[in-house]
């Protein structure tokens, strides 16, 4: 196994035109956990906001009790917390997997297992995508709306389809490492434990 400078590319090991590819998908994914911590962030303050607001409404009769929109925009933040923070997890290694088939299996078959399983995921992500960027694109045509808030749909949605859009990207990039023998994740990109 040939060692890697900490700031490397993992990939450098496939040619050179598919490691520029993989190496561009991980920086995607990166961004990807980056707006998944910013979608948690802007989620927390918004319930803190409706918290404090409904502490202080108790105080001061004049104030409102509580931000209309505080429900439905957390629920859109959630959705998009969660499938930003999907491509990361994945290079990371973040996801829950069943690893008895994994562990017991030869090197040239655990990679046609983890190739198989990349390939599931990706076809199953494209599908998933595509479905979204049709359901998003209807509510743009249609000028849906929410109906508690009148919140226009098309923007949530369009997060959660980038969301999705980046987390086939990376299940592609999985697919591709697998083929070529390269890791298929990358230890860096993980969350220090609560010990640490």
């Amino acid at each position: 196994m040939s060692h890697h400078p900490p700031g490397g590319s993992l990939n450098v090991n496939a040619p050179a035109p598919v490691r520029k590819v993989l190496d561009a998908l991980d920086r995607l994914s990166r961004l990807d956990g980056w707006l998944g911590a910013l979608c948690l962030v802007l989620l927390t303050s918004l319930m803190l906001a409706e918290v404090v607001l409904r502490a202080v409404s108790g105080i001061i009769p004049w104030m409102p009790h509580s931000i209309p929109v505080a429900w439905e925009w957390s629920s859109y933040l959630m959705a998009a917390t969660f499938t930003f923070g999907a491509a990361m997890t994945l290079r990371a290694g973040g996801h829950i997997r069943v690893t008895l088939l994994l562990g017991r299996a030869s090197p040239g078959m655990k990679r046609l297992l983890e190739f198989s399983a990349a390939l599931v995921g990706f076809l199953f992500t494209v599908f998933l995508a595509y479905a979204m960027v049709r359901f998003t694109w209807a509510s743009i045509d249609r000028g849906q709306t929410s109906i508690a808030s009148g919140t226009p749909l098309w923007p949530p949605q369009a997060v959660v389809t980038f969301g999705i859009v980046l987390l086939a990207s990376q299940f592609l990039a999985r697919l591709i490492q697998a083929m070529f023998g390269l890791p298929l994740e990358d230890p860096r990109m993980r969350v220090g434990n609560v010990a640490e």
